[in-house]
């Protein structure tokens, strides 16, 4: 029973200034005046940050780690807005079901693949860790539902044109040497009637080629910035069963997860999120091992990997050291019984 983290760890403060990214909504559009280091000497302390998150990562004994997207404004803002067609220069503003105001970016023409976006970002992970390394991606359709869709007469095409571009950088970190690539498709659940209509379809599409290990990650979004999770089912997710990923990542322990809704994901390896990051304290490893006990009763060990529920850049860095130390501590003990 191997560990994973789902893709972000702690930016220094000294790197990033965390107010300045928001503190009601994931940035959409780049928001370059949040690093507190100047350009010249960006790109330096960034890699020294990654290196950190390594090193954590590593000493916490997680088998399958990230560079902890230590370069990233958030986990979809740096690749949705390097594409062709994408205007984040120029933003426009969208309102939430409930109302509320976010700045995105304008489709402005058809969506296309420019270049490289994240394969040195592998590169420089492989180059200091000997673990199995996972990069992520933002999905298709999170990236079309993060966007003013002012280009695409059909909604879908747009969402279809997004998995060509991500598929066509897949393949690039592919080619890198990336073990595990792993696609972040939180807003499956922000509309499910359109999840089931096109999501499966654009997650092949974004996956196809890849030989390598592929996940697709959802979650009812950063427990930092939503606060409690009042919903223990995922009204998108059984039909996450018939993509071509082999894994599908979830958060399971702050919304309580009813664990039964597991048997829908058969028979596909489940990414289980038994840190509740809603949580100050530090999990103890018993806590982490009857997590993942009670999903024993639902899924085989051999199609269970423990990871955090998603959002571990918003936590203080030695309470997510803490966490990821419970959560191997936690796995060991479960896999000695096994």
């Amino acid at each position: 029973m191997s560990t994973t983290v789902v893709g972000s760890y702690p930016q220094p403060e000294w790197l990033i200034d965390r107010e300045a990214l928001g503190s009601h909504s994931v940035p959409r559009v780049r928001v370059s005046q949040a690093w507190r280091i100047p350009e010249l000497y960006l790109r330096e302390a960034q890699d020294d940050a990654t290196v950190v998150a390594i090193r954590d990562m590593e000493r916490a004994g997680i088998d399958t780690i990230t560079d902890g997207e230590i370069r990233r404004e958030s986990y979809s803002n740096r690749f949705a807005t390097a594409l062709d067609g994408v205007d984040s220069d120029n933003p426009a503003t969208i309102h939430t079901a409930g109302g509320e105001a976010r700045t995105v970016p304008r489709i402005v023409a058809p969506v296309r693949w420019r270049g490289p976006v994240e394969v040195g970002d592998i590169d420089f992970l492989r180059a200091h860790t000997e673990r199995t390394t996972k990069i992520t991606l933002p999905g298709p359709f999170t990236m079309a539902q993060q966007a003013s869709n002012e280009a695409y007469g059909d909604p879908d095409e747009l969402v279809m044109d997004f998995a060509a571009a991500v598929n066509q950088e897949a393949l690039a970190l592919q080619n890198a040497g990336a073990d595990v690539i792993q696609l972040d498709e939180p807003w499956l659940r922000n509309d499910p009637e359109a999840a089931r209509r096109i999501a499966v379809a654009a997650i092949d599409r974004a996956l196809e080629g890849l030989s390598v290990t592929t996940v697709v990650h959802l979650c009812f979004g950063y427990a930092a910035l939503v606060g409690p999770k009042d919903r223990n089912r995922y009204d998108f997710l059984g039909e996450l069963s018939d993509s071509v990923a082999q894994q599908v990542s979830i958060e399971a322990a702050q919304p309580r997860l009813d664990l039964g809704q597991l048997s829908e994901l058969s028979p596909k390896v489940i990414v289980l999120g038994v840190l509740d990051l809603g949580d100050d304290r530090a999990e103890t490893p018993e806590q982490v091992a009857d997590r993942i006990r009670a999903a024993l009763a639902h899924v085989p060990a051999e199609r269970i990997v423990p990871a955090p529920d998603c959002g571990m850049k918003y936590l203080p860095r030695a309470q997510a050291f803490a966490k990821l130390n419970a959560l191997s501590d936690g796995a060991a003990l479960v896999r000695a019984e096994l």
